[in-house]
This record gives C-alpha cells, sequence and structure tokens, in this order.
C-alpha cells in the first residue's frame, strides 16, 4: 500500500497562479526524486451542506481559499529517503518562507499510510 503526504493550505485567490507555477516546478523536483504521483487541487464547490466545510474549519475569507494537495510514494520510507533527496535539490534553492504565495504558519501537512485504495 502506498504512503501520502497531505497537505491542506488557505490561500488567497488572487495568489493562486503564482503557486501554480511554483507547484509544477516543484512537482517536477518531487517526481524526478521518485516520488509516484504529485496532486495539487484548489477549492471549487466548498459551501457544502453537510460536514464541516473546509472554509468554516479554516476560517478563510472571502476572498481565500484551500488548496488540497498530497504526494504519493511507495511506502513511508521510501517518502523520507524522496524527501531527504528533494531538500538537497538546488532548483528549490529560491523557494523561501518569504517567496511563498501562502502563509507557511496556516499550511496543515501530515503524513498517511493507505488505508482504502480502490482504482476504477
Amino acid at each position: 500500500m502506498a504512503y501520502v503526504d497531505g497537505f491542506v493550505i488557505p490561500i488567497p485567490k488572487k495568489n493562486i497562479k503564482s503557486y501554480a507555477a511554483m507547484a509544477k516546478k516543484a512537482a517536477r523536483v518531487w517526481i524526478d526524486h521518485g516520488a509516484l504521483e504529485v496532486k495539487e487541487c484548489v477549492g471549487e464547490d466548498l459551501a457544502v451542506k453537510f460536514g464541516m466545510p473546509f472554509s468554516r474549519k479554516l476560517k478563510i475569507k472571502r476572498n481565500e481559499t484551500v488548496l488540497f494537495s498530497y504526494i504519493v510514494y511507495k511506502s513511508r520510507a521510501h517518502r523520507d529517503r524522496v524527501n531527504a533527496r528533494v531538500m538537497k535539490d538546488p532548483r528549490l534553492g529560491k523557494m523561501t518562507p518569504k517567496t511563498m504565495p501562502f502563509e507557511l504558519k496556516n499550511m496543515m501537512y501530515g503524513g498517511f499510510k493507505t488505508l482504502v485504495d480502490t482504482r476504477a
């Protein structure tokens, strides 16, 4: 079963384009170092009628939305090896907290082992 790093990030809508450009570059680095898949998703239907909407839980403002992103690996050990190589990659050198199109302190992140994996 795969291992997944998951991210939830509140972001100003005006920064989505710059985030997408940064995310494309970063995704290439992760894939080049062995990640199996990278997905970057932007909130579109966040006014759900049941459960706790991301927008309410995160207290996003009118001019913000939510990014839901994940990176897939073979295992946690594989994730650790890939991330160690990624962190040394010079292509990420210009990506610092000051250059991010969102507030790093608001990013939620965690590693998850796969519980169910069903595909068509």
